[in-house]
């Protein structure tokens, strides 16, 4: 509006300046040309700010029929600000003021609505009557973000944020840029730093094939890739729509990027197939082989065990053993948290995976090397969307087991994580990422319950809003993730990432048991033949232990 204004008054001052200042007429004094412009554009935007005031802040307040929310905005600073301006036009939303942790700013106004100070924010709520908390600190850290929920969360209120600054396209923030809280935001502790140099060792100037290259990690991985300035990358994924999606976006992410030198490649086709993987290696000499394609969901796994030990064990030998042919120079294989004393079918698999890599990293030029991280945050049948989900129905929230615990990471850091893996490998190691402190499912349970601005109904508060049912654990699920099967896991040149060596059977048995399990097309043969791979797998060993419980 005022860019508008500023334009008229230019065009309307210019004619009246020469013609009465400049020129002159009789009679008129010359400061006329001057003095009424202005006194022009004083009145015309007094009018429009009148007008919208009283349209817009308080016709269409009183003309709104839902409910008025009352809000916090936490954080006094300019995103604070520009987000408080873009409310005005929210006939929903109700300021009441800011909160900041500077005690100086207490008391004190930014255009009218008052500044308290972040030490009486319990009175503040209760007096105010305050149902949202915006958090306008968009460049806030984990620690300092969660200190600031476990503050508020005892009370009902609606806590959302803005995201971080660099996710906001324009650098203007609006009413629109709010999101609610994600499971990131509350893990507590900051994103572990990349090290370039480990980024770089096998991308920059390379040709690098991912598998699985549209699932959540694979295309993280692409991604990431892609930005590293390698030369040539190929995706492979069995998916027709999944490998469509991933190559659009690298290339439009390329184009704008100005990276159309890096040659992407589409390849159809799914690992078990031993020709297709070994024809492709062979005519695309890939120097780099990330391994990301796995059947990975627990419960699909354990219903379907045969497809899902051939996908994830023989899919991974085939690959494995067309690098190897292919001379590949660096081979990373993608695991998990769950192929740590197995007690699940998925989890086995992957283990029996690892034992493959280890096996081929013994006689093999080519560096094999495995990487294992918990929970990925964002990934398909991540656990965070399903309670949103269910908070927004109005409940119950299901969980199998109330002391669940599991380790979380975001999508970025597990693809950091893997490709750093590769750039510090000599050969058969297994590295770990340091996650922090395992996550109470319960407690993310309640936690989401109450930044929504509603309370859990339970024993104590049978009026609240949202139950909370235990619904038993599902087949091979295990109470607590874990790592490492050793005790003894080893520094490495990032202060965030160990490395185990883990010890694995012969060759000769493992050639046995993956002819076994190529001929096998029964599930109980199939789980006794993946028993022997993985001698620690105790399957639904965690289920025994919950119906004793019960």
């Amino acid at each position: 509006m005022m860019k508008t204004l500023a334009r008229a008054f230019v065009i309307y001052a210019v004619p009246m300046v020469l013609i009465f200042s400049v020129v002159g007429l009789a009679g008129v004094p010359r400061t006329i040309g001057v003095i009424q412009p202005i006194i022009f554009f004083i009145m015309v935007g007094f009018s429009r700010v009148t007008a919208r005031y009283l349209m817009v802040d308080i016709l269409g307040r009183n003309l709104f029929g839902g409910q008025v929310k009352t809000v916090l905005i936490y954080g006094a600073g300019s995103a604070g600000q520009q987000l408080a301006s873009s409310m005005r036009s929210e006939p929903a939303m109700r300021l009441r003021g800011y909160v900041d942790d500077d005690q100086r700013l207490n008391g004190q106004k930014l255009d009218g609505d008052r500044v308290f100070w972040s030490g009486n924010l319990p009175d503040i709520i209760c007096k105010h009557d305050i149902t949202d908390i915006l958090l306008a600190l968009p460049n806030i850290s984990r620690k300092k973000r969660r200190a600031i929920v476990d503050q508020v969360q005892k009370f009902k209120v609606h806590v959302q944020t803005l995201p971080n600054m660099k996710d906001i396209m324009d650098g203007q923030v609006s009413f629109s840029d709010i999101r609610e809280l994600d499971i990131e935001d509350l893990l507590g502790r900051e994103p572990v730093a990349p090290n370039e140099l480990l980024l770089g060792r096998t991308i920059v100037g390379k040709s690098v094939m991912v598998t699985g290259a549209g699932g959540s990690i694979g295309s993280e991985l692409c991604r990431q890739i892609l930005q590293s300035g390698v030369h040539k990358l190929l995706l492979f994924e069995l998916s027709e729509f999944s490998l469509y999606a991933i190559e659009s976006e690298l290339r439009r992410y390329a184009k704008s990027n100005n990276l159309q030198n890096v040659e992407i490649i589409p390849i159809l086709g799914s690992v078990t197939d031993a020709t297709r993987v070994r024809e492709t290696l062979a005519y695309w000499q890939p120097d780099t082989v990330f391994h990301a394609a796995a059947y990975k969901h627990v419960p699909l796994v354990e219903a379907n065990p045969v497809e899902g030990i051939r996908n994830n064990v023989l899919g991974t030998y085939e690959l494995a053993n067309a690098a190897h042919e292919a001379k590949v120079s660096d081979f990373i294989l993608i695991s998990t948290d769950k192929a740590v004393r197995p007690t699940n079918v998925m989890g086995a698999t992957k283990r029996g995976a690892e034992q493959i890599v280890q096996a081929f990293a013994k006689k093999s030029q080519t560096r094999f090397s495995m990487v294992r991280f918990g929970n990925v945050l964002g990934s398909s049948g991540s656990v965070v969307p399903l309670f949103r989900q269910q908070i927004e129905m109005g409940g119950p929230i299901t969980l199998t087991h109330r002391e669940v615990t599991r380790y979380f990471m975001t999508i970025p850091e597990a693809a950091q994580l893997v490709i750093q893996a590769g750039g510090m490998a000599k050969g058969g190691e297994v590295f770990v990422l340091d996650m922090g402190k395992a996550v109470r499912i319960i407690d993310l349970a309640n936690t989401m319950v109450q930044l929504s601005g509603l309370t859990v109904r339970d024993e104590n508060n049978p009026d609240g809003d949202i139950e909370i049912q235990e619904v038993g654990m599902r087949p091979g699920e295990k109470l607590y993730e874990e790592l490492i099967i050793g005790n003894d896991p080893k520094l490495t040149v990032h202060n965030r990432i160990m490395m185990a060596r883990e010890s694995h059977l012969d060759q000769s048995k493992l050639d046995q048991l993956l002819d076994g399990i190529r001929t096998c097309r029964d599930s109980a043969q199939a789980i006794t033949l993946l028993k022997e791979m993985v001698p620690e797998f105790d399957h639904e060993r965690d289920n025994e232990k919950a119906e004793i419980a019960s």
